[in-house]
Formats: structure tokens, sequence, C-alpha cells
């Protein structure tokens, strides 16, 4: 029997383990964005890695199992949630522009729908890069320029107002094209996903709508076969509402200090 020498997650396992509620129904965009990340993710034998704004979702330890992952978060209550008393978790209270951690400490840092939330992104993203090892891998994902609340018009009795809801999730901006994301980062990315297209896009909108929970789930039900026909033939888009990168740090840069603060 072969071995498996693989680093990260098998898809179908980490598929399995989406946290979202009604994970098949309307839950299907969080499966979608697991994916992306699954895409772009490299299967590399990380060590240590930090994951930034994690809050209770434990996605980088489910992407990543046999690795040390600390997950930073500015709400220490999450502190207490299960998934950051794992046994290779630590919490960390702290914030995405003042990292409390040596230079080049990381082998991998993740930042899963966090930086549409920080007001001064580009100091989140030169912390990020004095953190992470020389030709260690960040991954991300964020709205893109494509992001709209509801994406279609004929939604929008059903639906709350977008600035409502980007208030209510904590968003400073709505999303960023590649050519922003690139220039907080200095360079290109090496791996890109796009995930909840046009066709998914009705079931996410859905899932957030003023209906109550149980319409929801009928209607999600109803538009099962438009939805996951969107999702199966869309796997590997490069343009979607939303978007999964990874981002690999220069190498040459000096050793710095490879241990915790």
């Amino acid at each position: 029997m072969a071995m498996n020498t693989s680093h990260k997650a098998a898809l179908a396992e980490f598929l399995s383990r989406n946290p979202f509620v009604d994970p098949m129904t309307l839950g299907l965009f969080y499966r979608e964005k697991m994916r992306a990340i699954h895409r772009v993710a490299p299967d590399t034998p990380f060590r240590l890695i930090l994951e930034i704004g994690g809050g209770r979702s434990g996605l980088t330890a489910l992407l990543y199992p046999h690795a040390r992952v600390i997950n930073v978060d500015p709400d220490m209550n999450h502190a207490t949630e299960a998934v950051n008393q794992q046994h290779a978790m630590r919490f960390v209270c702290g914030t995405a522009t003042a990292l409390p951690f040596f230079d080049h400490s990381f082998d991998a840092v993740t930042l899963f729908d966090v930086i549409e939330h920080i007001g001064d992104d580009a100091g989140a993203a030169a912390e990020v890069k004095r953190v992470i090892k020389p030709g260690g891998t960040v991954l991300l994902t964020t709205p893109s320029e494509h992001w709209r609340y509801p994406h279609y018009r004929f939604m929008h009795p059903i639906c709350p107002h977008q600035a409502d809801l980007l208030a209510e999730w904590g968003h400073v901006r709505t999303g960023y094209s590649l050519t922003e994301l690139e220039g907080l980062f200095s360079s290109e990315f090496v791996e890109r996903s796009g995930f909840i297209n046009r066709v998914t896009v009705v079931n996410h909108d859905l899932a957030f709508s003023l209906l109550p929970h149980r319409i929801r789930k009928i209607l999600s039900i109803l538009l099962g076969v438009p939805t996951w026909c969107g999702y199966l033939f869309g796997a590997g888009n490069l343009t979607g509402n939303e978007i999964a990168l990874a981002w690999q740090a220069p190498n040459g840069v000096g050793p710095g200090r490879s241990a915790i603060a």
C-alpha cells in the first residue's frame, strides 16, 4: 500500500469539515471558498503557521493538520472556542498591524477573509512580510472588485442593503482588484482561484437575505441543480466575486530570529 505523503489535507476530507450551517445548501458558498483555498495552497511541510483573524473557524488547522498553528485575533472571546483549544493550536490576542512575533518566524501566514476588515491594510501586509520566513507562503481570501450585494437586482427586495451588511460584517472596504492586492505585497501572486461565480452567487446572496431561515433553506434546495452545476463547472475559474491567492516571500532576506516573542 502506498504511503500518503501529502502535507495538506485531502480535498474531500477538507471539504467535509465545512463549518458553515447547512453546508450542502445555504453553506455551499463556504465550500466553494474552501475548495479555492485548497487549490492555491501548496502541499508543503509547514512546521509553524500564523493564522491572522482565524476567530473560531480553524480553517488553517483543517488545511494543514500536521502543522502547529498560532491564531492571532483581536477578539479575546475566541480564546475559549474548542477549535483554539486543540493540541496543535495556540490562541494569541493581537492585531494584524502589530503582530507580537519576531521577524521571519513563520513558514506560512493565512488571512482568510481578513484584509478587507483592516483599515491599515498596507500596515498589515508589511507585518505579514516581516514575520514570514524567506521563501514562505502567504494564503489569503478576499472579495474581488466584482463583489456587490446582492449581485442581481431582482434580489433587492429580499436582501439587506449592501452598506448594512458590510457594517454588520465589519468590512472597511468592498473588495480588491488583483493589482491592488499585488501592490500591498509588492509582487505578483503565484496562484489564484476565483469563487462564488455568476451562478452560485444567487445561493450565496440568498444565505444572507432577510427571509426566515426555513424559507431560505427551501429556496436553496429548489436552486440546487443550477447552483451545483455552477459549483462543479466553476472549479478553477480565475474570476469570481471572491478570490483565493497564494504569495511567496522572496528568498535572500536576512535570517532574523525564528522564535515567537
